[in-house]
């Protein structure tokens, strides 16, 4: 079983998480030209894609 022989300090492990980001959702045109997120209603027109 593998083991870590030592502890991680604290900023080596900072640094292995500071690829963890959340990204922002992205809004989508749609048919009409209004921005919407991906997989809503579209509040002007009710459709769903």
């Amino acid at each position: 079983m593998a083991v870590p022989k030592r502890r991680v300090s604290h900023s080596r492990a900072a640094k292995r998480r500071t690829h963890y980001k959340i990204s922002l959702a992205r809004p989508v045109k749609d048919k009409d030209g209004t921005y919407k997120l991906s997989h809503y209603v579209n509040p002007t027109t009710g459709e769903y894609k």
